[in-house]
């Protein structure tokens, strides 16, 4: 009930993602606290040093999340962010299942996590 609520409602689906970005969120700020202690705000590194492995969609909030944490936080331009964002992320699926691909409502998400859509949103334009 706690690490997996029943999403069959607005509210389930709220929880289901707020627990995902906050997952997400907080893994790659603990790696990039690390790595702001080693090296500063020198981030032409970060790919090579960095991977970070999605299995399945869970955790694919993760994408945009770096892009913010990246621009938002520590300054960095849109393409220098996505470069790194680009070279650190590595992506497996096991299955192409409908049940198995992840969606959320872009209300929802639009709601919750608006820094995130619009990222989402202006790399859907870029592309």
């Amino acid at each position: 009930m706690v690490l997996y609520p029943n999403d069959a409602n607005e509210n389930g689906k709220a929880l289901r993602l707020r627990q995902q970005y906050f997952l997400a969120s907080a893994s790659l700020q603990d790696v990039i606290a690390h790595w702001v202690a080693l090296h500063g705000l020198d981030f032409s590194q970060f790919a090579e040093k960095n991977c970070f492995q999605l299995n399945d969609t869970h955790p694919s909030i993760a994408v945009p999340e770096l892009m913010r944490l990246l621009m938002d936080v520590h300054g960095l331009s849109w393409n220098t962010a996505w470069t790194i964002t680009r070279k650190t992320m590595a992506y497996t699926n096991h299955t192409l299942l409908p049940e198995a691909l992840e969606k959320w409502p872009v209300k929802l998400m639009r709601r919750l996590l608006p820094r995130l859509m619009e990222i989402i949103s202006t790399s859907m334009l870029i592309s």
